[in-house]
């Protein structure tokens, strides 16, 4: 698995790793990626900007979950290439957004924390130009704490 701004591992990457699955880890800030090091050893953390990733090698998850939204709607469209790049037959991705296209600013631990989606029509169309079927899509979805999730799944391209 594939884990996109994974911040500092828990919970989503320590819930992985307690599943059995093997995670790599990728987040701009070094301090968090040094606790994700001592959390998980055995898993792989890299410091990276997702937004430049290239790793050449692909996954059989891609997980963007609570770091996807905090770029912008333009990064946000370029990172659909990233994706693909990092998907093979069958991949699963995961992402959530806001429900509606715009931008704002919210706060965390009293700092400033920007937050932006696009329209769900684009990221349709988005996921769809880069090889990506849509499994689900739920709008505030009460069951993810009132997130936008999205599921979807590379083509089976041995059809």
């Amino acid at each position: 698995m594939l884990d996109l701004g994974c911040g500092g591992s828990t919970p989503v990457a320590r819930h992985l790793a307690d599943h059995g699955v093997r995670v790599t880890g990728v987040d701009g800030s070094a301090s968090l990626i040094a606790l994700c090091r001592d959390r998980l050893p055995d898993h792989e953390w890299i410091v990276a900007d997702m937004r430049s990733l290239r790793l050449a090698r692909t996954f059989d998850g891609i997980l963007a979950w609570d770091s996807f939204f905090h770029l912008s709607p333009g990064a946000q469209r370029a990172m659909f290439s990233i994706f693909a790049a990092h998907a093979h037959q069958n991949t699963l991705l995961m992402f959530n957004t806001g429900p509606t296209f715009g931008e704002a600013i919210g706060s965390y631990r009293g700092d400033p924390l920007y937050h932006a989606s696009l329209d769900c029509a684009e990221y349709e169309q988005l996921l769809m130009r880069h090889g990506f079927n849509i499994i689900d899509h739920v709008i505030e979805d009460r069951q993810a704490g009132g997130r936008t999730v999205w599921l979807a799944k590379t083509a089976d391209i041995s059809r």
